[in-house]
Formats: structure tokens, C-alpha cells, sequence
């Protein structure tokens, strides 16, 4: 089986890095949406959502994959070595639909950077409904247009951002871009 599978990286070190600065950039600029590369994924899975794993994933990482996406359990099993377990134990969740959130960790008052992220892989970024984002890392709000998210995902959103310090932070991902929504951002629609 192991020889079915694709590579991860094309250069592992500098591909790695250009990934998490990417999501370092995103995750400080809320709605700033990058471009990654490097990494031919299998199906279901886009690039931007399989370079984030690789980039975030390792051994010590408890994630959650959606069922949706278990063609590419042995490919992330073998290029991360993180453990799979279930979505309420998960530091990442990789997911194809939006989970819901309060089935995730939140961290707590005392330690809230023990909470959860999802990789939620979305249809577009860039076209599609229309998100105004202020906050934290914004100097003036921003619309960030995402096609993939639920009809209710303000709501859900606003029931996260009442956690906070806790509650979940939220990568997007694309085919090749990504944006982060990081959980102390207000989001509204339009």
C-alpha cells in the first residue's frame, strides 16, 4: 500500500515553512487570504488543506478526519504520524463539512490555547456569500467572500466568538489558498 502513495512536500523543509507562515499570516490578519504549494494530495483533499496538515500535524497531534475524507487517512497517517481519535479528544479537526463546534475542545480560562482548529476545506475563497470581518489583527473591517459554509454559520460563529479567550479557531481552505478566522474575530454577513 505504501508505494500508492503520492509524496508529501516537493522540498519538505522549505514548503513546510512557507505553509506555516502562511497560516501564521492569515491567522494574524484575519481574512487575508494566501496561496500555498508544494504538495500534490489525494482526493478528496485540496493543496491548501493537505499543506496545512503536513504543516501542523505530527505525532503528538491528536486530529479528527472526516469520514468523508478517510481515502486520505493512510496518506496523512504515513507523512504526519498523527494520531486519529474522536472529534471531542481532537487538537485538529480536518474536515469537509463544518463540525459543530461545542463537539470540540474549547480549551479552558486558565489554558485556552489547549482548544481545538479546524481545516475546514470550503468550495471557494474568494467568490461566494460575503463575511464582514472586524477585530483583532483588522485596522478596518474587511468582507471575505467563502462559498462552502453553512447557512447558519453566523450564528454558530457568534455562539463560538462568546467563548472567548476559549473557543475554536477556523483555518479555510480552497484548492491552493487559505484564510484563518481565528476565534476573537466578529463576523457578519455581508
Amino acid at each position: 500500500m505504501m508505494d500508492t502513495l503520492s509524496p508529501g512536500f516537493g522540498d519538505p523543509v522549505a514548503d513546510s515553512q512557507a505553509c506555516f507562515r502562511a497560516v501564521l499570516d492569515a491567522m494574524s490578519r484575519p481574512g487575508r487570504v494566501a496561496r500555498v504549494a508544494g504538495v500534490v494530495p489525494p482526493a478528496p483533499l485540496g493543496v491548501a488543506a493537505a499543506a496545512v496538515a503536513l504543516c501542523l500535524f505530527d505525532h503528538e497531534t491528536p486530529i479528527w478526519l472526516d469520514p468523508r475524507a478517510d481515502a486520505c487517512a493512510d496518506w496523512i497517517g504515513f507523512h504526519t504520524g498523527a494520531p486519529r481519535v474522536e472529534l471531542d479528544r481532537a487538537s485538529f479537526a480536518l474536515a469537509l463539512s463544518l463540525p459543530d463546534f461545542a463537539s470540540l475542545t474549547a480549551g479552558t480560562h486558565e489554558s485556552p490555547e489547549q482548544s481545538a482548529t479546524i481545516v475546514l476545506q470550503v468550495a471557494s475563497i474568494g467568490t461566494g456569500s460575503a463575511f464582514r470581518l472586524s477585530g483583532p489583527g483588522l485596522r478596518t473591517p474587511t468582507v471575505l467572500r467563502v462559498t462552502g459554509l453553512p447557512d447558519d454559520f453566523v450564528a454558530r460563529w457568534d455562539a463560538n466568538r462568546a467563548l472567548f479567550p476559549r473557543g475554536i479557531d477556523l483555518v479555510l481552505c480552497a484548492d491552493d489558498r487559505l484564510t484563518a478566522l481565528p476565534r476573537g474575530i466578529r463576523i457578519e454577513e455581508g
